[in-house]
C-alpha cells in the first residue's frame, strides 16, 4: 500500500502509480484466463 505522503513528497510520481495500475491489469487478466481454462476442462 502506497502513502498518501509519497505522493506529495515526490518519493512516487504518476509514472509508478501507473506502472502498478498496470501490474493489477495483467494480475487480474492472468486470473481471468485461468478461470476460463479451468472452466473448459
Amino acid at each position: 500500500m502506497c502513502k498518501y505522503e509519497s505522493l506529495r513528497d515526490g518519493t512516487l510520481d504518476l509514472a509508478d502509480i501507473a506502472l502498478m495500475n498496470d501490474c493489477l491489469l495483467v494480475r487480474a487478466e492472468n486470473k481471468a484466463r485461468l478461470h476460463r481454462a479451468m472452466e473448459s476442462k
